[in-house]
């Protein structure tokens, strides 16, 4: 299992040897009437760092109730971050003071892999996902929509080793000079390497197209999707053990006439969540738009909620091939939604989109200056959520939880 030390990423902590019995209290306070496990709690660090009168180079500990050590991990924007468990209408308390960290195993993480056309892709324990990059854009492709990757039987990062037997050179060298004599041969052949197949612990199982795919946000004008391309430039800004994320910039769009348009997205994905935090932005754009958050629909009468007034939709997906089940798709929002609703498209249009059916939309609108903000992502039956309806609980719970956060008070 790959780790992460955790003194290297408390460098800047420290305490005189004089006040090492230093410690704060992080108290959480749950407001709902169900219990709230694995959310991420966050703390400034500059004020742990005043609290503490920490100097420049030692550790600290986070602990819960009984003394027990809570991993942690320190982020880009200058938060530590933890799990916290929460009771129903309840309070829980954590501790911060100087000691020694234990290793934290890697549960989210991710990178580019440009030996894929410059996908970005990342993880965490329970789900995957991947952004389509330049290189892909190059081709022609029109890769908008997010892709992801079902996950199960592990908890372990998994995409480095899917993408290594994917790709791998040697095994398509055998491959092709198998097609010249036995192409059936060759086609079982690839079964045994390709990420288009479980081998046990998750696959590559969705179709995206020229579509929004699991989940992507787009402004509109009129009722015109104005479709993002594949992502320009990226920067990982936090890559584990608990928070992978990452910001995507795309090239300028045309948005009624005006060239300049620039979308910028930061994607946050923590542990032991499905749901994906993605932050997006428009610079240069001289006017409010709709913006719709979209998942992409492979069958027209497939089981969709859209529920504006609960700020959550869902949509069961058929998935690629005849035995890989079904996965649970989902978006939530923390802030009001004006319309959710299904759109299918014209004839026409679906030739365009690879015959899928049309989208489940959430529209909202987008004020310049400002960042929209919603959540997205999946579950499969494969794994641990088996029906329509746990999923629809789950996504409803998600959005309460979404508009009734964790209250945190550093005593």
């Amino acid at each position: 299992m790959k780790k992460l030390f955790l003194f290297s990423m408390a460098a800047l902590f420290c305490w005189s040897c004089a006040d090492n019995s230093t410690s704060l209290t992080v108290q959480v306070t749950n407001p709902l009437d169900m219990e709230r496990s694995g959310e991420m709690v966050e703390v400034s660090m500059a004020e742990v760092s005043s609290r503490l009168k920490l100097a420049d180079t030692a550790q600290v500990v986070v602990l819960d109730e009984e003394g027990a050590q809570v991993p942690y991990q320190m982020t880009y924007d200058e938060k530590l971050i933890f799990p916290a468990r929460v009771g129903a209408n309840g309070s829980a308390s954590y501790t911060i003071q100087p000691g020694t960290p234990q290793d934290v195993e890697v549960k989210a993480c991710g990178r580019q892999y440009p030996e894929r056309a410059d996908d970005m892709a990342w993880e965490n324990d329970l789900v995957a996902f991947r952004a389509y990059g330049p290189a892909l854009q190059a081709r022609g492709e029109r890769g908008f929509g997010y892709d992801l990757f079902t996950k199960y039987n592990t908890t372990e990062p998994v995409l480095e080793e899917m993408y290594a037997k994917e790709l791998d050179p040697e095994s398509w060298k055998k491959v092709n000079e198998l097609r010249k004599t036995d192409p059936k041969a060759a086609d079982e052949l690839v079964k045994t390497f390709s990420y288009h197949v479980d081998h046990g612990y998750g696959m590559d199982c969705y179709a995206v197209g020229p579509t929004l795919g699991a989940g992507v946000a787009a402004l509109m004008v009129g009722d015109t999707i104005l479709y993002p391309w594949c992502y320009k430039d990226y920067e990982i800004l936090d890559n584990g053990p608990l928070r992978f994320t990452v910001k995507l910039v795309f090239n300028p769009m045309t948005v009624k006439g005006d060239s300049t348009v620039v979308e910028t997205r930061v994607i946050t994905l923590d542990a032991g969540q499905r749901l994906n935090r993605t932050a997006v932005s428009y610079t240069n754009l001289k006017e409010a738009l709709p913006v719709v958050t979209g998942i992409v629909l492979h069958e027209p009468d497939g089981a969709v909620v859209a529920d504006a007034q609960a700020g959550y939709m869902t949509y069961v997906d058929p998935t690629t091939g005849p035995d890989n089940g079904k996965i649970f798709m989902g978006a939530a929002f923390p802030a009001d939604v004006k319309e959710a609703k299904t759109v299918l498209f014209p004839a026409e249009e679906k030739k365009m989109r690879n015959n899928a059916d049309g989208h489940v939309l959430a529209v909202s609108d987008y004020e310049p200056g400002s960042e929209y903000v919603y959540y997205w992502g999946f579950a499969w039956d494969k794994a641990d959520i088996k029906t329509p309806d746990a999923w629809n609980h789950y996504m409803a719970d998600f959005a309460r939880k979404l508009r009734n956060p964790l209250k945190v008070e550093v005593k």
